[in-house]
């Protein structure tokens, strides 16, 4: 199977690559499948290929709501946090106490990322039979070469200008490792069994899309991280002599798979890993 599609595929591919059957690799099958698992992460985190561009859609709830505005007696958040500091001259300590509310949504654990929420179009500049823009194309564009295209692109410009003004996109905040998605909007506002769209990016599962366990660099990945395992468990061996005189070599497995490793990593960063966005402003 030169191209593998399944997880044990894949390992057989990386045992072959190390010179299994005719060598004998020494790792355990519980420490290949960590090994496989910490690849496949890497592969998803950094990897352009490895995720997936989704626009996911949410169902508000009145559950939601009141959670977003949830408040104590005090007519703050109901998360509290209390942090204690001694005062600068020596005279006693400061308690300072933090509120925050519940105003998150759980997203699923395969969303590695959030871009935005999208805004719906609902504005009387563009939204609806009575909005500008429906008047603009049933009074002036009832023949193809009555407007001029530029002054009306000029026109459009600035009405999306004043509708940006107007109403402002939702501020959002999000962190891979809480599958937290936070909205810092007025939950008041908001309708139950309104929808929310998120562009996000989702992990590519495996199981479903199995060319990923045929990605070239993950099967290098993959061979790098068992060799470098291989030369760590012959390395407790270091001196001892096998019948014949031979002597297991584990060091020097070791440095050839972490020099392996930083010239992969070196190429994900370089080859495979989407450059940083540049924030200007």
């Amino acid at each position: 199977m030169a191209k593998p599609s399944t997880r044990q595929g894949l390992i057989d591919y990386c045992l072959r690559k190390l010179g299994a059957p005719v060598l004998e690799i020494n790792v355990a099958d519980d420490q290949i499948d960590d090994l496989v698992d910490d690849a496949l992460q890497l592969f998803n985190e950094r990897h352009f290929d490895g995720v997936e561009r989704m626009y996911l859609k949410y169902k508000i709830t009145k559950e939601d709501i009141d959670r977003g505005q949830a408040k104590n007696a005090d007519g703050v958040g109901i998360v509290t946090t209390t942090a204690t500091s001694t005062n600068i001259s020596g005279y006693g300590t400061t308690t300072s106490s933090w509120y925050e509310t519940s105003n998150f949504l759980q997203v699923p654990d395969s969303v590695v990322g959030v871009e935005k929420i999208f805004k719906f179009d609902s504005s009387t500049i563009s939204g609806g039979m009575f909005s500008i823009k429906y008047q603009l194309f049933l009074n002036d564009l009832y023949q193809f070469n009555s407007v001029n295209l530029l002054q009306y692109a000029m026109t459009k410009s600035y009405l999306e200008d004043i509708d940006f003004l107007l109403t402002t996109d939702k501020q959002i905040r999000f962190n891979k490792r809480q599958d937290r998605l936070y909205l810092d909007i007025d939950w008041g506002a908001e309708t139950e069994g309104d929808w929310l769209i998120l562009d996000c990016y989702r992990a590519l599962d495996p199981t479903s899309f199995t060319q990923v366990y045929n990605d070239s660099f993950l099967k290098l990945y993959v061979t790098a991280l068992i060799k470098r395992q291989w030369g760590q468990n012959l390395s407790k061996f270091k001196g001892v002599k096998l019948p014949g005189g031979i002597e297991m070599n584990g060091t020097e497995i070791l440095q050839q798979a972490e020099s392996e490793l930083d010239s992969l990593r070196g190429r994900m960063f370089s080859e495979y890993e989407l450059p940083p966005y540049d924030f200007i402003g």
